[in-house]
């Protein structure tokens, strides 16, 4: 397997996700990291909510964050494991599996390059890509 390939999905895998547009102001939030940054914890709350949607119904549970922006508008992202059904969400969980499906190919157990690509996702970063001479930062 080619590790181009797999840096190439990475970081499309990352990209899906952001930026974020503020409707009210414009401001532009590039990453995950500078939207937590560079918004405000919505005044006396956390601003994370469950929703668990409804069961009966096949709905997982996401998590919902509330930020305000520096214009004081609320922004919401939220977090869930499959749960977007747009054509970008299919897009991300395809891509997402092939990229497992690579890591597998090269030797990493499904549950650790799951778990890594979860890592990378959140955090930008993966210590066992790195290991395996895939620089993650781009």
């Amino acid at each position: 397997m080619d590790y181009n390939t797999l840096l190439e999905g990475l970081q499309e895998l990352s990209d899906t996700a952001f930026p974020r547009v503020c409707t009210n102001c414009g401001k532009e939030y590039p990453d995950l990291q500078t939207f937590i940054y560079e918004t405000q914890q919505l005044e006396g709350r956390s601003g994370l909510m469950e929703n668990v949607g409804c069961p009966d119904e096949g709905d997982e549970p996401i998590v919902e964050l509330y930020r305000n922006c520096i214009c004081g508008s609320t922004l919401m992202e939220f977090f869930s494991d499959r749960r977007d059904t747009s054509e970008v969400g299919l897009q991300r969980r395809q891509l997402f599996d092939n990229l497992l499906a690579q890591l597998v190919e090269m030797g990493v157990s499904t549950e650790e390059a799951r778990n890594e690509l979860k890592l990378f996702l959140s955090t930008g970063k993966s210590v066992l890509l790195e290991k395996m001479g895939i620089r993650t930062s781009f």
